[in-house]
């Protein structure tokens, strides 16, 4: 009791007061079964995905005002969906205004062989065209957990993109031999950079860019520096700053203990491991990872904005010279599970909730 009571001392210090909300919360859309990941496209467009397999369109209507269109988009691969696997993330390349291309990453395979796969496709408005694997993990794995799979582009084009461990043997985030428990950074092509951190080594799988991760929910990229998020077990989930060969000690340090309450570690710090920027005992289970610099709300400039199902809210996690500051719990009130949030290009913020009729809501300021 005391090792919980201390962390939650800890994570209580590091929250500040609950504030007057000085938002409104808006619903764009809403019966999308699981909504996983959201895109935002050219002319007022979002892509949203949806775990069972389905890539969903929301567009301006007639009356300008954002609309689901009724029909999945059609071309999206085969999905392998039950458990934790299904359709993931969905992110723009940054110069989609020409090649119009975008990528998936989704759980492929059979509940007894399956992989974490991403997808290089070209969207024409309607459908997916021109679908390449660029990356799928090896070896196969046995479960339906852990599979990571959010994505963020880095400066120089490449892609960056999380797997977890899989949930089954927790020492192959400590293994280079598999993709499991793992950072990969890939060219947009599938390509491996001539720079990744593992390269000449024999025994590491060459897109491998960091190690020892549990099971990465978040990915953002601020000024060229990447940022991530990932679960623990029972506590110990962690905000951590990306860097290349760096060992994040997922299962040799944690801050969290196993479901069943037994030690996983001993250790919680060791030399040669990256600590967490931020950890999080008790879990609040943080999903999407977002960055806000926008204009409608000047006092959340400069920070990150942490999704969590667990808790149904959103953390707010100023950043100061790279430092985290006293974070703020946002959006209680809406008591629901709250799957990925991101800053928009009007400003606003974006949340999608995660159920089997979850919505895809607008944070903009409240009326004066």
């Amino acid at each position: 009791m005391f090792y919980f009571a201390a962390f939650l001392a800890v994570a209580l210090a590091c929250v500040m007061p609950a504030q007057a909300a000085n938002y409104r919360v808006e619903t764009v859309a809403s019966g999308l079964e699981h909504p996983w990941s959201l895109a935002f496209l050219p002319g007022g467009r979002m892509l949203v995905t949806e775990r069972p397999g389905r890539l969903r369109l929301i567009e301006p209507g007639p009356d300008g005002r954002a609309q689901l269109r009724p029909e999945p988009v059609a071309g999206v691969p085969p999905v392998l969906a039950r458990g934790q696997a299904g359709l993931f993330d969905v992110v723009v390349d940054p110069a989609f205004d020409t090649n119009g291309r975008v990528l998936l990453s989704f759980a492929h395979g059979t509940p007894e062989a399956n992989h974490l796969r991403v997808v290089s496709a070209r969207f024409d408005g309607r459908q997916l065209q021109q679908v390449k694997p660029i990356f799928t993990s090896e070896p196969a794995k046995t479960d339906t957990q852990h599979f990571g799979g959010r994505m963020a582009w880095l400066p120089d084009g490449s892609v960056l993109f999380g797997m977890g461990d899989g949930n089954l043997e927790r020492t192959d985030a400590q293994r280079l031999h598999t993709h499991l428990g793992k950072m990969m950074r890939i060219g947009a092509d599938g390509s491996v950079p001539n720079d990744n951190p593992f390269l000449a080594r024999k025994d590491a799988r060459p897109e491998i860019y960091s190690q020892g991760h549990r099971n990465p929910q978040g990915m953002v990229v601020v000024n060229g520096v990447a940022y991530s998020h990932e679960h623990g077990s029972r506590g110990g989930d962690e905000l951590n700053r990306i860097e290349p060969g760096a060992n994040y000690g997922w299962p040799v340090t944690t801050g969290g203990i196993d479901y069943t309450y037994a030690r996983i570690t001993p250790y919680q710090r060791l030399p040669g491991i990256q600590p967490p920027l931020v950890e999080w005992t008790p879990s609040i289970a943080p999903a999407g990872l977002t960055w806000y610099d926008g204009a409608l709300f000047p006092a959340w400039r400069g920070s990150l904005f942490v999704a969590a199902l667990k808790e149904r809210s959103v953390r707010r996690v100023p950043l100061s010279g790279g430092a985290p500051g006293p974070q703020a719990v946002l959006f209680l009130e809406l008591g629901e599970r709250i799957r990925d949030v991101r800053a928009g290009p009007d400003g606003a913020l974006y949340l999608l909730t995660d159920s089997p009729s979850g919505r895809l809501l607008r944070v903009v300021p409240a009326a004066p």
